[in-house]
């Protein structure tokens, strides 16, 4: 008869396992926290050490064009791109700009959806970083009527 506390063991063990092989979601990695401590869209990309990206319609962003309430914008960012490491939403004129950043493996679709706050009428950014080093973006003016970061 298997205890509970065997379970639990195991349970931890296989957990382990996959967390080592990269199959399980990572926290946060604490080398991006200068990017998300940033307070213009150019000092992310300098906090990532990354160059400053190219317009390209192979990213595709989706947000409304007229937000009603600014503390939940529902956003999207997807890309059909091969090679593509990492996917970034940014809100020009928050004080944190970078409000999420997804790390892609080829395992994983490379379509995210999440809900970021906005405390003014601006462009929001869908950045995907390639392999190579490259930066791509689309972007899109979301028109905010309540702000939702304090306004």
């Amino acid at each position: 008869m298997q205890t509970r506390r065997d379970a639990l063991k195991r349970s931890l063990a296989v957990a382990s396992m996959l967390m080592g092989a990269g199959l399980l979601p990572q926290v946060a990695q604490a080398f991006e926290k200068s990017a998300f401590d940033a307070k213009s869209v150019a000092d992310v990309f300098k906090a990532l050490g990354l160059p400053m990206p190219a317009e390209s319609k192979d990213v595709a962003l989706t947000a409304p064009d007229i937000a009603e309430n600014g503390a939940v914008v529902p956003m999207t960012v997807q890309t059909n791109l091969a090679g593509v490491k990492k996917l970034m939403l940014l809100v020009e004129k928050n004080p944190s700009p970078l409000v999420a950043l997804f790390m892609v493996n080829p395992l994983v679709e490379t379509s995210f959806q999440t809900r970021a706050k906005m405390g003014q009428s601006c462009d929001v950014y869908a950045v995907a970083v390639m392999e190579d080093g490259k930066t791509l973006f689309s972007k899109k003016e979301v028109k905010v009527t309540l702000g939702g970061c304090g306004g």
